[in-house]
Order: structure tokens, then C-alpha cells, then sequence
């Protein structure tokens, strides 16, 4: 999302004759290039140097700043330093879920409170920044994040991308994302507990988790332990391709999650036509529309979540059906193209007002 915000942030700043800095906390010195559907930014990083980055945003502020944008939320009290050397600088925040659904701390907190705006992705985000940070609710807007215009390039090749070498043979189900002990909300635990229900009637069925992380012996040790590690399968390392062919070649995709404050993944898999099953939590029912695209489960429940899977098992005409009317939600209103006339209509708000 930070390609995207910064793709559009130089394209608006471009149209109105201004210059546009853009700063990474993480990323080298050097001057970086990267292009988001056709448009093209430049960016320089800090080397995770969180004193450079502060000051280096300060100096930009100097310069007659009109506006600032910060990608996390944990970058407020950077942003209300440089309202100091700059104040009539209108300031926008980003939040994305988790990171918001607890009360930050004191100063974070307070520095996101004094921004003109705070852009969140969901309207379950939007409620925590207002409940947990006490952000006033005439400052916060709901800005969905999009599909990614790369993403749907690679879906367009062809030859399309082909899944990794070890992608099993049967039915899949996919599950993407970090294996982190902080992350078990995400239920991929859940998944395995379902699997035995399930191959009882379907002994082809493979589940296949995504991703990378410390918790992966956890997980395995998880499987072994519900008697399917055979069924079980742990891709990490996988190229954007790989990724894209993976989710291509699964029949279902499932993450019942309870902390997902909108789920990019989601949009991945309907962009793809697959059934999605999400949790009945955090952003993602503004996505996954319950019996039409997907189904949404409570988090935690193993047979709630094995009785939505063998509905799609078992007619899988209709998880086509469902697949294709998730592509229909995804072109219609996740596009690139409708995230960045919304985004642009925001700043030129914020400059204007």
C-alpha cells in the first residue's frame, strides 16, 4: 500500500507543478525507482535509522511543506514534529487494522489525534481510531485499499505463472500469510484442526499455508499432532509469480481471521475467481459478501468452518459461481483506478480547504 499511496502522491503533486519527497524509514540511502500501473515514483530510505528519518522529515518540512502524508499510524508523532517548523501543513495518517484496535501509546496517540485526517480501510478500522484512539469522527475517512495493478498483470500473462515445484496434487485449499505467534489470530491453526473432518469424505485434499516465519515448527508440530501432516504443506520463499499462480491453482481460499482490519488477501483470491471464507470479524465482511462471494466464519470454531468447506466441496458449481461473482465485486470496486480518484479527491480537499 505505501507503492500506491506514493504513486498517487507524486502523480497529484506532479499536476499541480509541486514537488513531491518521498522518505522510507527501512530502505537504503540511495535513490530507488519503482512504478505502480504506469506511474512512476522515486524514493530515498533511512536505513532504519529512526533519528535520520526524523530529521530528514524535518528538513522537508522547512521547505514550505503543504501537505504531509504518513503511511502508519506510528508515524503521527513524526508528523506533528514537523507541524512545529511547518504549521499550516495539513497532515494525513494512514491506519490499517491491528496496529489501531488497542489504545497506542500516549504519544502516538496524541500525534495521530492533531492530524487533520486519518484514512483507514474498513469501517471496523475507522470505529477503533475512533473508540481506541479517541480520534474525532469528522476527521476519519474510509479509504479501501485496492487490487494491485502488478497482481493483475501476472494473472494477465501469458503464459500465466506456474506454482511452485512442490504445489500437491488434489483439491487445495490455500491459505496465505505470516507464521508468527503474534499472527495465530489469523487461524491457520483452525484450518488444521477442520482438515481430518474433511478427508474423511475427500482423502485427496491438501491444504497448502503460504507464507514464512518462526511459528512454522509450531504449526507443523500442530498438523502432526491432528494426524494430517501429510496433507499439510508449507511454501515460503515464493516469487510474486509463484504467489499468483498459487492462488490460481487452488479450488478455495480461506483465512479465518479475527484481526484483519481489511484483508488484501481476500481481494487476491476473488480476483482470481476462487470462493473465499473469511472471518465474521475486523474489516473483512465489508469484503466478503456472506453466501454470495464467500462465507464468513466465527474465528476458532473447526466445525463451522469444516461445514463451509464441505459446502463448497461438495458443489463445486457453485463455488465457481461464487468465485465469479467475487471477480465482479473486485472489478467493480477494488481497481487501482477507484483508490486513486478517491485518494486524489482527499488531498485536494486538504489543500484546498
Amino acid at each position: 500500500m505505501g507503492r500506491h499511496l506514493a504513486a498517487v502522491l507524486t502523480e497529484f503533486a506532479s499536476s499541480r507543478g509541486w514537488d513531491c519527497r518521498l522518505l522510507s524509514l527501512n530502505d537504503t540511502r540511495e535513490l530507488h525507482r519503482l512504478a505502480v500501473g504506469g506511474r512512476e515514483f522515486v524514493f530515498t530510505g533511512c536505513e532504519k535509522g529512526k533519528g535520520r528519518f526524523a530529521v530528514t522529515a524535518m528538513r522537508a518540512a522547512k521547505r514550505k511543506a503543504k501537505l504531509v502524508l504518513a503511511a502508519h499510524a506510528h508515524l503521527a508523532p513524526v508528523v506533528q514534529a514537523m507541524r512545529f517548523v511547518a504549521p499550516k501543513m495539513k497532515s494525513i495518517v494512514c491506519t490499517h487494522g491491528v496496529e489501531v484496535s488497542e489504545p497506542l501509546g500516549r504519544w502516538r496517540r496524541v500525534a495521530l489525534q492533531r492530524a487533520n485526517m486519518v484514512l483507514a480501510p474498513s469501517r471496523d478500522t475507522a470505529e477503533h481510531v475512533a473508540v481506541q484512539q479517541e480520534v474525532p469522527r469528522e476527521r476519519i475517512r474510509v479509504l479501501p485499499w485496492a487490487l494491485d495493478p502488478q497482481f493483475e498483470a501476472l494473472l494477465a500473462a501469458n503464459p500465466g505463472p506456474r506454482p511452485p515445484k512442490d504445489w500437491p496434487r488434489g483439491r487445495v485449499i490455500l491459505a496465505t500469510g505470516r507464521w508468527v505467534a503474534s499472527e495465530r489470530y489469523k487461524g491457520m491453526d483452525t484450518l488444521i484442526t477442520a482438515m481430518p473432518r474433511l478427508l474423511t469424505r475427500w482423502p485427496e485434499l491438501q491444504l497448502v499455508l503460504a507464507g514464512s516465519g518462526d511459528d512454522r515448527p509450531w504449526l507443523e508440530d500442530f498438523a502432526e499432532k491432528n494426524g494430517v501432516e501429510r496433507h499439510v504443506h508449507f511454501l515460503s520463499g515464493l516469487s510474486n509469480g509463484e504467489l499468483a499462480a498459487c492462488y490460481a491453482a487452488c479450488e478455495i481460499f480461506a483465512l479465518p481471521s479475527r484481526g484483519e482490519g481489511f484483508g488484501l488477501v481476500y481481494l487476491e483470491a476473488m480476483a482470481c475467481g476462487k470462493p473465499v471464507i473469511g472471518g465474521t470479524h475486523g474489516g473483512t465482511p465489508e469484503l466478503i459478501q456472506d453466501g454470495v462471494t464467500g462465507y464468513l466464519v466465527s474465528h476458532g470454531d473447526p466445525l463451522q468452518l469444516a461445514t463451509a468447506l464441505q459446502t463448497l466441496l461438495a458443489d463445486p458449481q457453485h463455488a465457481k459461481e461464487m468465485g465469479a461473482r467475487g471477480r465482479q465485486t473486485v472489478d467493480h470496486e477494488y481497481r487501482f483506478q477507484n483508490f486513486a480518484k478517491a485518494l486524489k479527491k482527499i488531498l485536494r480537499d486538504q489543500c484546498e480547504s
